[in-house]
């Protein structure tokens, strides 16, 4: 028999706030008991999702997960030899694959705008678009415009993609996901001057880099929420929890040696952004979610966003990318 929906809410609001138990495989264990119903087989059959970071992954199990509802993806990736190479695998093991390759660097604000561009011009409507690619660079480095890289890659490039597939997303209607962090609890916006924001001051420390633009990501998606709203599209940023990728592995080698065993699986990491794209569920508040339910922003000891800060990002963003300001 079903737990009463008070006692899930009780168990999934205690996992949530204990963090080891609500990001590990334990939480999405749990809460597969009680969280919504999967996305109905063939439920993307006719769509397209475009999603970056694609061969790396997060990416890939969800490039799979997509495929597996019949969505036509677009596979993107900065290394045309991996794009190549994993639409190759996904073609052998998903019969009627419908595949398209794609390369972009999403950090390169002038390929992000060349690479929309000809989308746009090939596509007629955007069902999903899933701003995945993600690094965390160990020293400070810059792009090719010149600015601190995960800021570029998290922040920059993904809200230009955005504005300039904006008419194929609403053709859609579709829906845009940040695959943001749970790290992002840990940091705040910062943005008081563009140094600031580029990183430019003090000891330069790769992970509350990727903390911070972590944090950006879901202002912006909260942002692109309000502007979309009454167009069809839905706009939501989410966690995975913690996941056992390269990546990890990588930027964080004594976190993952401690927590390995209680990891998630990639196809975990990515299932809430699947079950977004693929059930569309109605949003709110600041649409920041995880393990297919919206959580806050902020803990309880937490102060709410400093709008001042908030707004200044967005003043940021819009003036770098040429772009609209959003809010």
């Amino acid at each position: 028999m079903d737990a009463p929906p008070l006692l899930t809410r009780a168990v999934d609001t205690a996992m949530d706030r204990s963090v080891v138990l609500g990001y590990t495989s334990i939480g999405s264990g749990v809460r597969r008991r009680f969280w919504p119903a999967d996305p109905e087989p063939g439920s993307l059959a006719g769509k397209r999702v475009l999603v970056t970071g694609a061969t790396s992954g997060i990416g890939e199990a969800m490039a799979r997960s997509f495929l597996d509802l019949g969505a036509t993806v677009h596979l993107l990736g900065r290394n045309p030899d991996k794009v190549s190479d994993y639409a190759r695998e996904l073609r052998l093991e998903v019969p009627n694959a419908d595949i398209v390759e794609e390369v972009c660097d999403i950090s390169d604000l002038d390929a992000v705008r060349d690479f929309a561009t000809d989308l746009a011009g090939r596509v007629e409507a955007l069902h999903g678009l899933v701003h995945n690619a993600g690094l965390m660079p160990p020293e400070r480095t810059e792009s090719a415009q010149g600015h601190e890289m995960s800021l570029a890659a998290h922040v920059l490039g993904p809200h230009l993609m955005t504005h300039l597939l904006r008419e194929r997303l609403v053709a859609g209607p579709g829906s845009v996901v940040w695959m943001s962090s749970g790290g992002m609890y840990g940091s705040g916006l910062a943005t008081r001057d563009d140094d600031e924001i580029e990183y430019r001051r003090g000891e330069y420390k790769g992970v509350q880099a990727y903390a911070r633009t972590k944090r950006m990501q879901v202002v912006l998606a909260d942002a692109w929420a309000t502007e979309l709203a009454g167009t069809g599209v839905l706009v939501e940023s989410m966690h995975p929890g913690w996941v056992r990728t390269p990546g990890v592995s990588e930027s964080l080698p004594t976190f993952d040696k401690v927590v390995s065993r209680l990891l998630r699986e990639p196809e975990d990491g990515a299932d809430t952004a699947v079950w977004l794209v693929a059930t569309r569920p109605a949003s709110g508040g600041e649409h920041f979610w995880h393990d297919r339910a919206q959580r806050p922003t902020t803990f309880g000891w937490q102060r709410e966003q400093d709008p001042d800060l908030r707004a200044r990002l967005l003043e940021y963003v819009a003036t770098v990318t040429a772009t609209p300001r959003l809010g």
